[in-house]
Order: C-alpha cells, then structure tokens, then sequence
C-alpha cells in the first residue's frame, strides 16, 4: 500500500477549480518529483494534501488515513511535513527559535534531542543558531527551513521549489540531503520546476499541466521521453523559451501530428 495515495482529487479557492482528477501514488522510501510550468496547480496539490486548500472532489490518505477534514496539525502529527516555497521562515527569530517552532507537535523532552540532530545534519545551523534568519543566504534558509520540517519526525516531507533562486552548487547540496534523508527512512515528493535535478534524483514522477496530470512514469522513462524532455526539460533544440512556451509548441505539434493523420492540411504557423 502507497504511504501517500491522491484519488481522483479535485481541489481550489472558492469557486474557481484549480486540480481536476488528480491521482498519484508515493510508496514508502521513495522520492517522486512532480514537475510542471508555473500555474500548473502544484503548490495547490501540497496545500490540499496538507489540508489547508478545501478538497472538492476525491480522496487523500496518508499512510492508509483519510486525510479529508483532518487539520493540518494532526497531518503533521502523523508524519506528514511539508516545507513551503520560499522556505516562509520568522525572519526576525534566530535560527534556533525557527527550529523549535517545528517541534510543536513533539513533546517537550523530545526538543533537545531533536534539535542535537538538526545540528549534527547541517553543522552551519549550529554556528549561526543564534543569528536571525532573515540574514542568512538563501542555502542556509533553505537548510533552516528542511530542518525545520524534520524537527516535527515526519515519515514524508512535502517540498515545494527546494532549488527556487538557489546557485547550482547549493541546489547539489539540498538534492545530496534529500537522497541522503531517504537512508534515514524519510519518504519525499518533491515539487519542482528544475525538471532534470528532481529527475534526476527521483525513482518516479509526474508531469502537471493545467490542474492535471499529463504524463507518469519512472524517471528514468520520462527523462528519455524526447516529448517530455522538449516541453518541460528543455531539450537541446528549445533555445531560451520558457517553460510554458515549450508547453505551447508541444500541443501545438500534437495537433499537428492529428491534423496530418486526419488528410493534408496547412498548420501557420531566468544569489544562493
């Protein structure tokens, strides 16, 4: 049985529908990366799963509970933590406070321990644990933030953008960290943008365009898939174009592909 399981999910804010039957699986021990332009509903996929975006549709279970009406703390009691875009650190609280505020579900006694393991993780939080977040670069935020995450025990983090304006050198460090964490038996999904890092690293994934889920498979299969690896890898041949641009000429070639089997016709045609 998968740890994580989304059936046939619909989700959004108010009256506007942003997930339209979505369903993936995540097993224990892996990582599955879940890759897509922006707008394409993956932030709103974590925040349904975590409970704070209202399901409309479907079901989601972790670690064979329903999540449905469940608060976010009981999640994150169970062992299931997210770490947000853009880290959302207490940037006027020093980095030790910002790692205590992640043990709020554990008990008092456990905290001391909890964070003893932060720091033996990311020695750099150690020595700036009495420092305010919000000076810290961006690759020590985002250690904060996963530390953070882990000072709650969770079976499964939720990370959303982990490279999001961080140098190439520093987005190694956080992939080698979240592979690493697997050995620690810590279950991930990870949702990105830089396709070809979280596939890389991934043993599945998911493609996600518009609310839906376009495409799946191992990481191996989608990143030797040339229609995957054009319009959200960026292939070799696709130049500087953005990610929805490459995602615009492959519907447009798929219609193309359609129009040609139907009879003849003329198609016209960015500091760590």
């Amino acid at each position: 049985m998968a740890l994580l399981e989304l059936r046939s999910v619909t989700s959004g804010y108010g009256r506007s529908v942003v997930l339209r039957d979505v369903s993936l699986d995540v097993n224990a021990g892996e990582i599955v990366a879940l890759i897509g332009a922006n707008g394409a509903g993956k932030s709103t996929l974590l925040n349904t799963i975590m409970g704070v975006v209202p399901l409309m549709g479907g079901a989601v279970a972790f670690d064979g509970r329903p999540l449905a009406r469940i608060a976010t703390p009981a999640i994150v009691r169970a062992g299931l933590v997210q770490v947000p875009e853009r880290r959302q650190l207490f940037g006027t609280m020093t980095v030790e406070e910002n790692l205590r505020m992640g043990a709020y579900v554990r008990e008092r006694g456990e905290v001391s321990a909890l964070l003893e393991s932060q720091y033996a993780l990311f020695p750099i939080l150690r020595e700036r644990r009495g420092q305010a977040a919000q000076t810290l670069s961006g690759g020590q935020q985002q250690m904060v933030a996963i530390a953070r995450a882990l000072m709650a025990k969770p079976k499964m983090l939720l990370l959303d953008e982990p490279s999001l304006g961080l140098a190439p050198l520093i987005v190694q460090q956080i992939v080698d960290l979240i592979v690493a964490l697997r050995g620690r038996g810590v279950t991930s999904l990870v949702v990105e943008q830089n396709a070809k890092v979280a596939l890389a690293h991934a043993d599945r994934g998911y493609v996600i365009e518009t609310g839906r889920i376009a495409t799946s498979g191992t990481a191996e299969a989608l990143l030797g898939d040339a229609a995957v690896l054009e319009a959200y890898l960026g292939g070799a041949d696709v130049g500087s174009n953005s990610m929805e641009e490459r995602i615009r000429a492959k519907k447009l070639a798929m219609r193309a592909d359609s129009g040609q089997k139907a009879g003849p016709q003329t198609i016209r045609g960015s500091r760590p």
